[in-house]
Parts: structure tokens; C-alpha cells; sequence
């Protein structure tokens, strides 16, 4: 096109050059036979003209053509470049493949982990702050009569008259909602502890609270004071929410890839053994007697005191270590003793991909959690799991199935056997329920789980209902009940702890986790103080409020939950970052791996490019403000 240019450029010049020559030649003729001088004048004069017209063409002819030059030596340069660049995208492009391959053996490498004696042995010892929830959430279950018995001599020693029944029966229900006030405190506080002291450092300084609750209780008969049980409840419950934010926070941060389903379900076994123990001994053959409940509540100092002694041999979470605190040689140690291995590069640089995916968000706050427009969606899951834990109506089983089986038409001694069935029942559903977590998948289980409580609530009320025209109708009441409990221990017992520490990377989880564990517990309070005043209220429709909120449950989990099986941190952060819809959860783990060679090739990129993609990286999707 250039050299066209400048021939027609050339032909041009030419071209008036000739008609210059032509008009010269013909002005010269008319010249030779003119005979005017005047004529002859004119005419010179339009020659110089014409010569000086020529004389600009042929100076523009030549800058045009000096002009083109330069353009084509541009255009060469510029086409070298392009080359070059060309050549560097294609070394780039063969980098990133092979940081993904990489990626991906790492994660397979990270897939077979297996589970050692002292990853074990130190989550042993964690679990032990959820058997101490579990404890005194089922605690306060059989001693009902003798409690409001001591409340009662106490009033009437007090003032010299008696309290009424009505008074007592709030009494009782302060005695067990109070706990989910400090539940609610120490739940809040979990990501503030958990971040200053570390995961491992909360848990111990928590036991101080666990010992001086349970000392409080177990002596509130000789000060004889149910003020006393009231703020020993009160601290035990501080030390319990404490103990749900930071045991499953640990336990997801110590647990390799491949596991992280199966022992995060060790944390409401945990409870559910609590739960059992405190059910076994609360009969009263054992300790559910007028004498035996102070030392009944006051057992749960030894939770407190067997941690105190074990949990100081484990080590640190490793990713506290060394994303929060930047000690990689700490983690590295840490590292090697949960894996009984030297080779634990693949979960060094696992930490680091998701630190280096997390840097804009480290040590977030919970204002800036709830803005963020990425982890809003995470947020909002894991809230909504924490009530579909809680609003199930499994808490109004745990608190007063005594009372709720009596009302059936059981006796009062074959209403606590039942209660013990439920705790059972609890402890081997849980157990069935790990291998599951790992091979089914989080979500598969949370939905049959909260189908399954849907089904048996509406089986329950429909017993209460015709308790009264079929004798045998008080047995459906118990097998639906304990069947309700079974789906509970399959599903939503164990998946909203878990996932909603695995929804979250490094950075947001410690906040993430204070807000999830501050709902659940309100929600465990407003069970606990609002189910007797409602099952005076509904009797025998006491149980379809919760069966809606099990329906809207099962719907959102449905709809909005993603599978978190097998995925690391940084590609479950994948599928939010790119919305949450069915095509974003398939590619979830191709963007994850790339994520992490994007992460690795930050050092190669110029810092203009590098500032463009960390903008494009942090712009919410479209979709995921419409969620």
C-alpha cells in the first residue's frame, strides 16, 4: 500500500510537470508569432508563474514521499513489536499451563493425605469445648421438676409464701435461654479472640470461663441461690459460644483437604456425645435427684479441665501462623507434626495461593465482611444455615422432649428413657454421617436431612393430634420424634458449622464465623425462652411452625447452597467471585487453578496490568448483586 502510494504520488508530479511543459511550449509558440511586446510580457509572466507553481509541487512531492518513508519505517517497528509481544504471550500461556498442571498435582497430592495419630490427639482435644456445648445444652433437660422444686423452697424461705406455678415454670425458662445470652456474647467475640490469641490460645484461655461457670452452678444448692445457677448458665454459655466459633475454626484450619468433611463432623459428635452423657446421667437412678443436680451441672468442669490439660501439646493452627502471623517456619513445624511428614510443601503453598487470593481482605472486619459485595453472598448462606440448624425445632426437642413426651401420654420414667433414645440415637447417626460428609457431599446430606425433619414434624403434630382417640398413637409421637432427630444428625447437625468455615478463606473467617455463631445462638434463644409460651399456645399444632420454616429451608439450600466437597478455600471463593449459578459450581475448580497460577504470576506482570486485573478481580458480577 506504501510503495503504491508513493508511485501514484510520483505519477502525479509527473503528470504536472508534462501539462507545465505543454503550457510552456504552447506560451512559447505564441510568443514566436506574437508581435506585441505587451503580449510578450503577459505571457513571461505567467511562465514564472507556472515555474514557480511547479517549483511547490515537486518540494510537496518530495516531503509527502520523505513523510511515507517515516510512516513505513513506524509501521515495521510497530510490527515488531506485535511479533514480540506475540511471542511473549505464548511463553506466558505455556507458564500458566504448566502452573496448572502443577496445581493440579498439588491438589491430588493434598487429596491423599491420610488421617495421623497426632492430627487425632489434637482434634481430640478440640472437640472437647463442643462436648462441653452438648453437655450443658442437654443438661438442664431431666432435673426440670427438682429445679423448679429448689426454686420454689428458695422463694418461699425468701419471702414466706409460695411462688406460683406459672412464676416457676419462667424461672426455669431464664435458667435455659439464659445460656443462649452468653452463647450469643461469646459467639460474637469468637473472631476477635480467635485473631489476637490465635485458634489454639482462645480455646485455652476459654476453659477459665468453662471452670468458673461450672463451679458456680455446682454450687448454687449450698448458697442457695438460683441468682447463682442464672450467672453460672450465663458464663458456662460464654464459654460454649466461644467454644462453636473456635473448635470448628480450628479443626477446618488443622484438617487436611480430603478429611476436612469427615472431621468437621466430629465437632457435633462431640455434642451429641455431650448430649447423651449429660441425658445418662441425669435420670434418677443416677444424678436427677433433688440432691444429685447441683453436682450434675457442675460435671461440666471437667470438659474445661481435660482440655486445659491436653490442648497445650497441640500445636497452632499453621494457617493462623503463617497467613495471619506470617511465621512460616512455625507453620512449617506445626505442619510437620499433624502430618507425621518433612513434605509439606503442597499445604504451604496451598496457604499461600489462598493468602495471595485474600490480601485485599485480610483481617476484614465484620462491617466490611457485610459490605463486601464477593463475600455478601458466602454471608448470607452461612446465616441461613445456621438457622436452618436452629429453627428446625431440634432445640425444643433437646430442651423440654421430657415434658414433650409426657404431653404424649408417656410416663414420666419412660419420657427420660426416651430423652436417653434421643441422645443415642444422636451419637450413631453422627458417627454414620462422617464417611458420608466426604463421599456425599455437604449439601446432598443438608437436603435430605431437612426433608427428612420436614416429613417427621408433620408426622408429630398429626400424633399429638389423635393422641387422644388412639392409645397408641403416643408411640408414633416417640418413633416420629427420634426420627426427627436421626434426619438432624444426618444434615444440619453438623453441615452449617462446617460449611460456614468453609465457605470463607483466611482473611473474612474469623468475622464470617462471630456473625453465623451470633445468629445461631440467638436463634437458640428465642427457641429456648419462646417454645413453652407456644406450646401453650398451639398445643397440638406446636410443631407446624417449625415445618414451614423446614420447607423455606430446604428451598434455599436447593437453590442458593454450593457443594464445598473437595474444593480448596481459594475455589470455593471461585464461585462466588463469578456468581452462583450452575455453570460458575462446574468451573469452580478450572477457575481455582488458575486463580492460583494468576497468583503466581503477579511477580512477572508490570505493575499497570497487574493494578487493571486486581480492579476487574474485585468488580462484582452482575449477577450476584440480583442474589
Amino acid at each position: 500500500n506504501v510503495d503504491l502510494f508513493s508511485r501514484a504520488s510520483q505519477r502525479d508530479s509527473r503528470k504536472q510537470v508534462s501539462v507545465m511543459s505543454m503550457n510552456l511550449s504552447a506560451k512559447l509558440d505564441e510568443l514566436q508569432r506574437g508581435d506585441r511586446q505587451l503580449e510578450t510580457t503577459v505571457a513571461l509572466c505567467e511562465i514564472r508563474t507556472q515555474l514557480q507553481e511547479l517549483t511547490k509541487s515537486v518540494e510537496s512531492c518530495q516531503s509527502e514521499v520523505s513523510e511515507v518513508k517515516r510512516d513505513m519505517v513506524a509501521i515495521k517497528h510497530e510490527l515488531d513489536t506485535v511479533q514480540h509481544v506475540k511471542e511473549e504471550i505464548e511463553e506466558l500461556r505455556e507458564y500458566v499451563d504448566r502452573l496448572a498442571e502443577h496445581s493440579h498435582r498439588r491438589k491430588l497430592r493434598l487429596l491423599e493425605q491420610g488421617l495421623t495419630l497426632f492430627l487425632s490427639y489434637a482434634i481430640l482435644a478440640a472437640v472437647l469445648g463442643m462436648l462441653q456445648f452438648g453437655y450443658n445444652t442437654g443438661v438442664i433437660n431431666a432435673p426440670e421438676v427438682n429445679i423448679e422444686n429448689f426454686m420454689k423452697d428458695v422463694y418461699k424461705d425468701r419471702y414466706g409464701e409460695d411462688i406460683s406455678d406459672d412464676s416457676v415454670k419462667k424461672l426455669y425458662s431464664v435458667a435455659v435461654s439464659i445460656f443462649a445470652i452468653g452463647g450469643m456474647l461469646g459467639g460474637f467475640s469468637g473472631g476477635i479472640i480467635a485473631n489476637r490469641f490465635g485458634r489454639k490460645g482462645g480455646l485455652l484461655l476459654n476453659n477459665v470461663l468453662g471452670i468458673v461457670g461450672a463451679c458456680l452452678m455446682g454450687c448454687t444448692k449450698i448458697a442457695h441461690s438460683y441468682e447463682m445457677l442464672f450467672f453460672g448458665r450465663f458464663i458456662i454459655g460464654v464459654n460454649c459460644g466461644l467454644n462453636t466459633s473456635l473448635v470448628p475454626m480450628y479443626i477446618s484450619e488443622i484438617a487436611p483437604l480430603n478429611l476436612r468433611g469427615g472431621l468437621g463432623t466430629v465437632n457435633q459428635l462431640a455434642v451429641t456425645v455431650g448430649l447423651l452423657v449429660s441425658q445418662v446421667l441425669g435420670i434418677e437412678q443416677i444424678l436427677g435427684t433433688n440432691e444429685g443436680w447441683p453436682v450434675l451441672l457442675g460435671l461440666a468442669i471437667c470438659p474445661a479441665v481435660l482440655q486445659l490439660l491436653l490442648l497445650p501439646v497441640c500445636p497452632e493452627s499453621p494457617r493462623y501462623l503463617l497467613i495471619t502471623k506470617q511465621w512460616e517456619e512455625e507453620a512449617r513445624k506445626a505442619l510437620r507434626r499433624l502430618r507425621a511428614s518433612n513434605q509439606v510443601e503442597e499445604d504451604i503453598e496451598e496457604m499461600r495461593a489462598e493468602e495471595r487470593a485474600q490480601q485485599a481482605e485480610s483481617r476484614i472486619s465484620m462491617t466490611e465482611l457485610i459490605c463486601s459485595p464477593t463475600l455478601r453472598a458466602p454471608l448470607v448462606i452461612g446465616v441461613v444455615m445456621q438457622l436452618s440448624q436452629q429453627l428446625s425445632g431440634i432445640n425444643a426437642v433437646f430442651y423440654y422432649s421430657t415434658n414433650l413426651f409426657t404431653s404424649s401420654g408417656l410416663t414420666e420414667e419412660s419420657a427420660k428413657f426416651a430423652t436417653i433414645g434421643i441422645g443415642a440415637i444422636m451419637v450413631c447417626m453422627t458417627l454414620v454421617s462422617i464417611p458420608l460428609m466426604d463421599r456425599t457431599g455437604r449439601r446432598t446430606l443438608h437436603l435430605y436431612g431437612l426433608g427428612g425433619m420436614f416429613i417427621f414434624s408433620i408426622f408429630i403434630t398429626i400424633s399429638f393430634l389423635i393422641k387422644e382417640m388412639i392409645d397408641w398413637m403416643s408411640y408414633l409421637s416417640v418413633v416420629s420424634t427420634l426420627s426427627f432427630v436421626v434426619f438432624f444428625a444426618v444434615g444440619p447437625g453438623s453441615i452449617p458449622w462446617m460449611i460456614t468455615a468453609e465457605l470463607f478463606s483466611q482473611g473474612p473467617r474469623p468475622a464470617a464465623m462471630s456473625i453465623a455463631v451470633l445468629v445461631n445462638w440467638m436463634a437458640n434463644f428465642l427457641v429456648g425462652i419462646g417454645f413453652p409460651s407456644m406450646k401453650t399456645s398451639l398445643e397440638n399444632y406446636t410443631f407446624l411452625p417449625f415445618s414451614a420454616f423446614l420447607a423455606i429451608f430446604w428451598i434455599f439450600t436447593y437453590k442458593k447452597v454450593p457443594e464445598t466437597k473437595n474444593k480448596t478455600f481459594e475455589e470455593i471463593l471461585a464461585l462466588f467471585r463469578h456468581g452462583n449459578d450452575r455453570s460458575s459450581l462446574r468451573d469452580s475448580r478450572l477457575y481455582g487453578s488458575m486463580l492460583n497460577c494468576v497468583n503466581a504470576l503477579e511477580g512477572h506482570i508490570p505493575p499497570a496490568e497487574s493494578a487493571a486485573l486486581m480492579v476487574a478481580e474485585e468488580k462484582p458480577h452482575p449477577d450476584s448483586c440480583k442474589a
